[in-house]
């Protein structure tokens, strides 16, 4: 079964395959885990579709927390966790240092925007 990097259908899956895995005891996971190892070291390397973004239209007003969550379903590919520094940099610049959040909001699109530059080039 070959389903596309990031669906719903593998997203669906893989949270089917870890409520398998948290119901096996402690030796059958260690096996699970022992195969799972052997198929990938035996696969060949597959390109990631990277998708291109979601239109999703900036609205008018809008929170910075927003504006984060927008940018992650306009940019579902980006693993977040690799911009968490600098979103939680531009996020204590709002919050602590009052600094306006339209203005971090341009930050954090031209960041996500950047992030999703980059991977493109990583790709060719």
């Amino acid at each position: 079964m070959s389903l596309p990097s990031g669906s719903k259908a593998q997203r669906s899956a893989g949270r089917h395959l870890l409520e398998l895995f948290e119901a096996l005891p402690e030796a059958e996971r260690k096996t699970l885990l022992d195969l799972a190892e052997f198929l990938h070291a035996r696969a060949e390397p597959q390109p990631r579709e990277l998708g291109s973004p979601e239109a999703i239209p900036r609205p008018p007003v809008e929170t910075v927390i927003k504006a984060i969550k927008r940018l992650s379903a306009t940019y579902p590919m980006i693993d977040k966790s690799e911009m968490l520094n600098e979103t939680s940099a531009l996020m204590s610049q709002h919050i602590m240092q009052g600094r306006a959040a339209a203005d971090v909001i341009d930050e954090l699109e031209k960041l996500f925007r950047e992030h999703y530059q980059r991977m493109l080039q990583e790709q060719r």
